[in-house]
């Protein structure tokens, strides 16, 4: 999403998650037993999780993103992703991919993530 290539209008800026998937909402909590290592609260409570992908046959794609694109874990963070949703049964295989538009902001958190930095 730049100015050469802006956005169709109507287009979400994120894309949709198989939520109707079986899978999903054990995915979700894998996903929240990851923690960015700066910050004390879950990667998806704190919105770095943009999209979770899941195929007929229990392929997971996930598009992610970080605090900041200098977070010194950003080489670290998708495999860490990967090996928690990898341990959900059924998964077959996991992909995470950063990703950087659109740019993660505080707006992504969650009211508990906000809760519990102190920002509700």
């Amino acid at each position: 999403m730049n100015a050469v290539n802006p956005p169709i209008q109507g287009e979400p800026l994120i894309k949709p998650s198989s939520t109707d998937h079986p899978l999903h909402e054990a995915i979700c909590e894998a996903c929240r037993t990851v923690h960015d290592p700066e910050i004390p609260v879950n990667i998806f409570d704190l919105g770095l999780i943009y999209t979770i992908e899941i195929d007929d046959e229990n392929v997971v794609n996930i598009l992610m993103s970080l605090t900041a694109p200098g977070c010194p874990v950003a080489g670290e963070m998708p495999g860490w992703v990967e090996d928690a949703v990898m341990a959900v049964p059924g998964v077959q295989t996991v992909a995470a991919h950063l990703i950087w538009e659109p740019q993660w902001g505080m707006d992504m958190m969650s009211d508990e993530a906000r809760l519990e930095l102190g920002f509700m």
